[in-house]
């Protein structure tokens, strides 16, 4: 038994996709809500559904779980209520690390690119447990996850017990189908997709950085289903467990992103620089490159998607058919 927290939103649902694929007993904890949500696993239904809210009591019973998979959180870059965040982000996750502890299940949970803050050099990157206390993240998702990392790796040094699987997995910009109830954090491509679609250049920020010309702020854009493959990889690794990048290693700029967007829609390249809101000023992350060299060397050897082809597999086999979901 897999239990998937957040596995209707846009990455729990893709990994539910793939361990449904495998035919594995699966249970989603999250809340389908109003907003179409469902369609994210309407094609691949986990075998139980339960609210977060019922979380705890479920876990009271001591239910026989091989793995949790934690991808729920607040994942709102701009999220002001820290009260909230904390219990969510914070509270929850140590929650159930505890719990796979105790049951001796294992626990892959998703951290953030977001705690590297202002980071702006390859060599800042670094996901060594040992440098965590030298990240200073922008916003509050980022403190909270930056938060919950430290958690884990005090446990580990204080040598106390732990799940006998852990893997924190620090995801940088991840794209691709079942996003689209994420509002306005769905991914940029999807939203450069919707302006180009209707006929609009797609708008990007100007830089707030005098150093960064506009249209070059840079990011670790990486497909979803990388993603997951990475999270299959820890789940049939189980000796394997640390603290890893999830990206693709490469930053690109906004400028190549919107230009694979056209391109997969065979559109002229149209771009138009529109100022940044001032909430976003001091809050922007204008880099972001995932240093894999430590995923490498715990074994992984997979592949990531190239930024053109991933944008064309999301646009022409997703976004512009009648059933964009996986």
């Amino acid at each position: 038994m897999i239990v998937i927290t957040g596995g209707a939103g846009f990455i729990g649902s893709c990994l539910q996709a793939a361990l449904a694929a495998r035919g594995l007993e699966t249970i989603i904890v999250d809340w389908l809500g109003q907003e179409g949500k469902w369609r994210n696993v309407s094609q691949h239904a986990p075998t139980r559904l339960i609210a977060p809210e019922n979380l705890e009591a479920f876990l009271a019973t001591t239910p026989k779980i091989d793995t949790i998979f934690h991808m729920g959180a607040i994942s709102e870059t701009t999220a002001t209520d820290g009260d909230l965040v904390w219990r969510t982000n914070v509270e929850l996750s140590q929650t159930l690390w505890d719990w796979c502890t105790r049951n001796r299940a294992r626990f892959i949970y998703a951290s953030s690119a977001a705690t590297y803050g202002a980071a702006d050099r390859p060599e800042l990157f670094n996901d060594d447990p040992g440098n965590l206390s030298q990240l200073r993240p922008l916003n509050l998702y980022g403190w909270s996850k930056h938060v919950f990392d430290q958690h884990v790796t005090t446990t580990l040094d204080q040598h106390t017990p732990r799940p006998p699987q852990w893997a924190g997995l620090k995801f940088f910009n991840v794209y691709g189908p079942n996003e689209y109830h994420k509002g306005k954090m769905i991914s940029v491509v999807k939203v450069k997709y919707d302006e180009v679609k209707s006929g609009q250049p797609a708008r990007l920020f100007r830089s707030d950085r005098p150093d960064i010309a506009d249209g070059m702020q840079a990011r670790d854009f990486i497909w979803v289903g990388d993603v997951v493959n990475v999270m299959l990889w820890l789940y049939d690794n189980p000796e394997v467990s640390d603290l890893f990048n999830c990206g693709t290693g490469t930053a690109r700029t906004y400028l190549d992103m919107v230009h694979a967007v056209c391109d997969a829609l065979g559109c002229e390249r149209r771009v138009e620089f529109i100022d940044m809101p001032q909430s976003l000023y001091g809050q922007y992350q204008s880099y972001t490159q995932a240093d894999l060299s430590r995923l490498r060397a715990a074994g992984y050897t997979g592949q990531f998607t190239p930024l053109e082809e991933g944008v064309k597999r999301y646009v022409q086999d997703y976004l512009a058919t009648d059933n964009p979901y996986l």
